[in-house]
């Protein structure tokens, strides 16, 4: 320090301490987060966010310690003394212990304090209901959804520290989005910075786990007085494998570790994909081309990896696409009565309808319903009152979980890419028009996903 008489300063030394302790502890953790021993996104915090901020603190301390320490050789007042400790002395060691104890007591209240904020601002809750307007359809769907039970970071962060990271740099933007109330309405999806499901998805789902088939029932109803309800049984292909034991099969063969399948999407929505290639593990690549697609359409699109939510795209936040596919769902899970008459084709007709506001939704609901069974079904509103109630209450559940009027949500807003009946789906890519230079194409034979039986 002799030779850096202006280092001296306690500002300028405890800012050097400071850096350096930062830094080493820095490098350390580092290292242990590339050689993929720490996962511990509450401890990324701390370790690719507190100390990174420590450290420019200290280098920041230091020329400030150096300045104050030159205004004082300036004013001729000489070089600033340490004060002196004498750990013989029974004052001095009083101070010295009580300063060391209230220190470890302060670290430790500020790192519980910051960790349950942390804790806190993970959690669903946190993330459905603090920005209320904006993330009100998604909290409102992902309730319903076969997720609910898992944690919103779960799927949007994952393990990792430094996914962490840029989901809290990717939320810090959207507090201010939203504080400008410059947010979109209603929020894009797909959402394009989201985390690769290879790393998310595939934690609890296992793409080479051989599924089979699946038989599903497709129950849609009528609009006549009865609600006839028309089944169809699908024998789902779902497949999986690859392994050395079982190759690749089914629709899961889309996934399978076997092979790599990229693709170009010119849209936003990922709707248009006029290019896909195949990669094989023995370096087999087939690539297939829409037919008329110009080389400058390919070159501005987005290209991509497909996994998981490229098909199950609403999987954590499902929305009925349509009031009809909404109905008849309520309808097959008993939530509406399906013997009262005309029960699905007033119920579509009150979901269809355009309101200002869901109160004002709720409340024209309720009055159409009750008007058309008091006036057009009176037999069946004197004696089936409470099951008209319960018409009247499904169908306003319905309009909640779907329709958001502030947000610009309502049915058909967000694509459904599983199947192919109310959007392109698999018709993206499996329509026949799909060829490589050879004269190969994607099918888009039926009998590959499933059979009608």
């Amino acid at each position: 320090m002799s030779r850096f008489p202006y280092l001296r300063h306690p500002i300028s030394f405890s800012g050097a301490v400071i850096a350096v302790l930062s830094a080493a502890l820095f490098i350390v953790f580092f290292v242990a987060e590339s050689m993929g021993m720490h996962t511990n996104p509450y401890m990324g915090m701390v370790f690719f966010i507190l100390l990174p901020t420590m450290f420019i603190a200290g280098l920041l301390l230091i020329p400030l310690g150096v300045w104050r320490q030159r205004r004082r050789a300036a004013a001729g007042k000489g070089e600033l003394l340490w004060p002196t400790i004498n750990l013989n002395t029974s004052r001095h060691r009083q101070v010295v212990g009580t300063v060391m104890v209230l220190t470890v007591m302060n670290v430790i209240i500020v790192s519980l304090a910051a960790y349950s904020g942390l804790h806190y601002m993970d959690s669903t809750a946190f993330c459905g209901t603090v920005c209320h307007e904006v993330m009100e359809p998604q909290h409102t769907a992902f309730q319903a959804s076969a997720h609910a039970r898992v944690g919103c970071v779960q799927c949007h962060i994952g393990p990792g520290a430094s996914w962490f990271v840029q989901s809290k740099l990717s939320g810090t933007r959207q507090i201010f989005a939203v504080n400008l109330n410059t947010f979109p309405r209603p929020i894009p999806s797909p959402v394009h910075n989201l985390r690769p499901a290879r790393e998310t998805c595939e934690q609890c789902h296992w793409p080479e786990k051989f599924h089979g088939d699946k038989v599903v029932t497709r129950r849609e109803y009528g609009d006549d007085e009865a609600n006839t309800p028309t089944e169809t049984v699908l024998q789902l292909h779902v497949g999986g494998g690859a392994d050395e034991l079982r190759r690749a099969t089914g629709i899961h063969w889309h996934t399978s570790a076997a092979h790599t399948i990229e693709y170009i999407a010119t849209d936003a929505k990922r709707e248009h994909i006029p290019w896909v290639r195949v990669t094989e593990k023995d370096g087999t690549v087939r690539e297939y081309v829409a037919e008329g697609t110009p080389e400058e359409e390919l070159a501005k699109g987005e290209r991509r990896q497909m996994d998981c939510v490229d098909c199950h795209n609403r999987t954590g936040h499902p929305f009925a696409t349509t009031p009809q596919r909404a109905v008849d769902r309520a309808l097959a899970a008993g939530e509406l009565p399906g013997d009262l008459p005309f029960a699905r084709a007033q119920s579509v007709a009150a979901l269809a309808g355009t309101y200002d506001s869901k109160a004002a939704a709720l409340d024209a609901i309720a009055a159409s319903l009750r008007s058309y069974y008091r006036t057009e079904q009176s037999a069946a509103y004197m004696g089936r009152r409470p099951d008209v109630e319960r018409v009247v209450a499904a169908t306003q559940e319905l309009y909640r979980r779907n329709v958001f009027t502030t947000m610009k949500v309502g049915f058909g807003t967000y694509t459904d890419n599983l199947g192919h009946m109310d959007f392109p789906g698999c018709f993206r890519c499996h329509d026949d028009n799909h060829k490589t230079k050879d004269g190969r194409v994607i099918s888009q034979s039926c009998d590959l996903c499933h059979t009608i039986r």
